[in-house]
Order: C-alpha cells, then sequence, then structure tokens
C-alpha cells in the first residue's frame, strides 16, 4: 500500500441501547447490529422490539452521556455510515406508538356504581329480568332446577357408592372402542363439584397412560 493511502478500518458490528416514545426511556433493550444494513433495515428490525411501525418511525441517535448525535433520517443510507458506536442509544420516536398509548383503554377512568343504585335503575337487564319473572327472579323456575340438580346429585352418588374400589368395569365413550378397566378412585375432588369414579385402563391408553 502506498504511503499516501489511508484506509479507516472499523467494526462491522455495533452494540446499542433502544428506547421508544410512549414507553419509559429508562427501559432499554441492548441490540448488536451489523453496520452493512441500511436505515430502512434497520427500522424493520426495530418494529419487532418496539411495536412500532417502520413508516411511521423516526430514530435519534444518543451519545453515552445522553446528548442527541443527529437522526438516522435517510432510508438508503448504512448504519455505518452514521457516527455510531458501542453504548450509544437509538431513541424511536413513532406516532403509532404513541396514538397506541392514547388509545390504550387501560388506562381510561372505568365508570363505576354500586349494587344499590344499579337495583334502582329500570333500563337495565336486571330490571327487566325482575319485571317479566326471568331466570333467577322465576322462584318457580328456580325451584324446578334446584330439584332436578339435588336428584341428579343424589343419583350420582347412589351409582358411586355401589361401586367399589378394585372392581372391574368398561369405559364406553361415543366414537372410540370400548376400554376395560379397574376401579382406582371412589369419591370427591377439588376440581369440580360431584361423585368421581377413577380408572385404570388395562391397556397404556387415554390421558396418563390410562
Amino acid at each position: 500500500m502506498a504511503d499516501n493511502q489511508i484506509r479507516v478500518i472499523t467494526q462491522d458490528f455495533v452494540n446499542v441501547n433502544i428506547t421508544s416514545s410512549g414507553k419509559n426511556d429508562s427501559c432499554c433493550i441492548e441490540r448488536r447490529f451489523q453496520k452493512g444494513i441500511t436505515i430502512a433495515d434497520l427500522k424493520g428490525k426495530l418494529e419487532l422490539l418496539t411495536g412500532g411501525n417502520a413508516s411511521t418511525m423516526k430514530i435519534e441517535l444518543y451519545s453515552k452521556e445522553n446528548v442527541l448525535v443527529g437522526k438516522l433520517d435517510n432510508d438508503q443510507a448504512l448504519l455505518g455510515s452514521y457516527p455510531v458506536e458501542d453504548g450509544m442509544r437509538f431513541h424511536v420516536v413513532d406516532t403509532f406508538l404513541l396514538r397506541n398509548e392514547l388509545e390504550d383503554l387501560a388506562k381510561v377512568e372505568k365508570f363505576e356504581m354500586s349494587l344499590e343504585d344499579y337495583s334502582k335503575r329500570t333500563d337495565t337487564v336486571r330490571s327487566f329480568l325482575e319485571r317479566n319473572k326471568l331466570g333467577k327472579f322465576n322462584e318457580e323456575e328456580m325451584k324446578r332446577r334446584e330439584e332436578e340438580k339435588r336428584k341428579e346429585e343424589e343419583a350420582d352418588e347412589a351409582a358411586a357408592k355401589a361401586a367399589k374400589i378394585g372392581d372391574r368395569c368398561e369405559v364406553r365413550v361415543p366414537g372410540q372402542p370400548v376400554r376395560r378397566a379397574t376401579i382406582m378412585f371412589i369419591g370427591n375432588v377439588e376440581f369440580k363439584q360431584g361423585w368421581w369414579i377413577g380408572v385404570k385402563y388395562d391397556e397404556p391408553l387415554g390421558k396418563n397412560d390410562g
């Protein structure tokens, strides 16, 4: 190489921190990017990291001392053409993100009403059901349902008590072959009301290998 030729050699990758508008700036994401990518490609990668939109985002470059160095505003330029170094920060300013922040319903104050005030209103579903004696406001219907439920529970209990642990049985499920099994459990469970019978299949079929 001739003495009058000068070559500047820099690393191919750069490690930077990333923040975005509409979020807490103190929350940084650290990522490594190749200096040979275009700013347009960089925006595509930042979409996945910030939830922004490449077509609306603008990227600000900050130094390690948190001083604004400039903006990465040329989509066709290479990242390495900007004075970006390890430890600097990309701040994504995006109207798409800001709009979503404003539309976040979780931050909208909710309208609340006491049960007493709600019961006094005449334009609610509750008042309609009450006037027309429907659902839980129909005493006869509720009594009939409770009686049916009681009879079903009694029948289930009687059937369960008629069986014994160790008894042989067959399990019939629509669309599946008949399976032979041994009763291993009879009683109540925590996850659902009623009487349950647990069986062990002769062959390793079903959940937990039978």
